[in-house]
């Protein structure tokens, strides 16, 4: 499988012939808003939450892209599914969810979104989200989907495949799409109930980012009119996923798993009352 992806991805470098070539390395200056930058630069809780919101726990929004990438992203995606159709290559989508859209790791761009996680997402996933892994990430799936009424519409509720997200609308022109999120969860609790203080509720604006846990269930809703592109980030951590596997416990993560510990411990304290009050002799109705 590994294999045979390398030699897809091989087939397309080798025919592919990028338009903006200086997409394919880290450009910080040009491709960051200042703001963005400097944060980055400071590299301390402190300098990173004085450009973000933090709208719902754990959701941090902030304005990180220049226009001038944007477009320059937008344009050379346009390009790739031109040579596409031209060549009737048949490309892998970027998951199975989206039936349009592409991965950008595949035609060239890995390394400079791999820059992009180590040097920018990393440092503040180490801050805003230790618990999962934030502090190993170590490899990433970057790729842009695109929505729209004659596109995917919509995208159902789910969870990604990541332990923390990078999603930054690129443009272009639409209305609606929302992300809508509903709590973090592990698998065993995957589908449970959603608490009120969990829904939240996000408008994408070109340019800006929401970095969140990709335990964090979410959706899109409809995009009902023009066209939104977004790209995508799934950073992971092998780490994290390795000590997963030997940890019962995801109560330093999970709101469900939180709960129902709450619910432990008060059943606890309320059997320890009650026994010591039988101990005393006094009664306990």
């Amino acid at each position: 499988m590994v294999q045979r992806h390398r030699e897809y991805r091989q087939k397309i470098i080798s025919h592919y012939q990028p338009v903006h070539k200086e997409l394919y390395t880290m450009q910080a200056a040009q491709f960051f808003v200042p703001s963005f930058l400097k944060a980055i630069n400071e590299n301390t809780e402190d300098s990173f939450r004085s450009i973000m919101a933090e709208p719902a726990p754990g959701i941090y929004t902030f304005e990180m892209l220049q226009p001038y990438f944007c477009e320059l992203l937008l344009s050379e995606v346009e390009t790739f599914e031109r040579w596409v159709i031209e060549t009737n290559f048949r490309i892998m989508r970027p998951n199975t969810m989206n039936r349009y859209g592409c991965v950008l790791d595949d035609f060239g761009l890995e390394t400079m979104l791999d820059k992009l996680m180590e040097d920018f997402i990393r440092p503040m996933s180490r801050v805003f989200f230790p618990e999962v892994g934030g502090s190993t990430l170590d490899s990433h799936h970057g790729f842009v989907v695109e929505y729209g009424t004659d596109k995917d519409s919509e995208l159902g509720f789910h969870v990604d495949d990541s332990e923390v997200t990078l999603n930054v609308c690129l443009g272009k022109q639409f209305s609606g799409g929302e992300l809508f999120f509903r709590g973090i969860r592990c698998d065993k609790h995957v589908n449970s109930e959603t608490q009120s203080e969990e829904i939240f509720d996000y408008s994408h604006v070109p340019g800006h980012a929401v970095l969140h846990r990709g335990r964090n269930r979410h959706g899109a809703r409809a995009t009902t009119s023009g066209c939104r592109v977004n790209l995508l980030l799934w950073c992971r951590s092998s780490v994290f996923r390795e000590l997963k596997k030997y940890q019962k416990d995801s109560s330093n993560w999970c709101g469900e798993c939180q709960r129902e510990k709450k619910e432990r411990q008060r059943q606890s304290i309320a059997a320890t009352k009650l026994e010591l009050l039988k101990r005393d002799g006094k009664p306990t109705s």
